[in-house]
Order: structure tokens, then sequence, then C-alpha cells
């Protein structure tokens, strides 16, 4: 699997999914939402990393460090700041189009934060 492509910023669900599924993915899905955002229905497999912390200078969470980061929120905005925000500290960080909205739309799953069906808040 080939890992993020260098000529772009953005990504849509489809290539997320190509990017972040599987044993041997390259990258890390990053959601970027608030808690409870989250809570109520996040991607399987996801890392949560709420924008504020990283605005404020946090460290990524273990699993995403070192690794090519897809940033995902619930429409696109924040995950685009977030993205740029990254790429600035040397991340490699594309966002998603449509983010979460558009993975609920697309039939990918969705999961609460007790691993059952979730929404998107």
């Amino acid at each position: 699997m080939s890992l993020l492509p260098r000529d772009k910023d953005r990504v849509s669900v489809a290539e997320a999914v190509r990017h972040t599924r599987g044993t041997d993915a390259p990258a890390v899905l990053l959601d970027v939402r608030e808690r409870h955002e989250w809570d109520a229905g996040h991607a399987p497999g996801a890392v949560h990393a709420p924008l504020p912390g990283l605005v404020t200078g946090a460290a990524l969470p273990s699993a995403a460090q070192g690794r090519p980061l897809v940033v995902i929120c619930r429409s696109g905005q924040r995950s685009r700041q977030a993205a740029a925000l990254l790429a600035g500290r040397g991340a490699r960080a594309v966002d998603v189009e449509g983010g979460m909205r558009a993975w609920a739309a697309a039939g990918h799953p969705v999961v609460d934060e007790r691993g059952n069906s979730g929404s998107i808040a």
C-alpha cells in the first residue's frame, strides 16, 4: 500500500479508508473532535486527539506518533486546521473531505465509546 499522496492536503473518504484500514495500513486516522462527539460515534480504530489540545501544544497519542496522519472531524473544517498545524510540526498530515458526516454517509462503520453502533454528534 502506498503512503499518503504528497501532492495533496485533502483526501476523500475512500482514500482515507484505503490509507488507514488493515493491519499493514501506512497511516493513522486521527479524530480531532471534542470528547462528547468522539463518545457518540467515531470510526473504529481511529485515534482521538482533540483539536484544542493540539493547538495548545499537546503531544500526539503514542499510536499516532511518527506515522502519516489522516485527520478527521465532523465536517472537515477542524481537521483541515489540525492537518495544517501538524504539518507545520513536521508530520505528514492530510484531512478528510466532508469529515465523519461523509464517512457515515459512505456507509463506513461508526461506533460509540462502548464499541456499539454510534452516531455523528
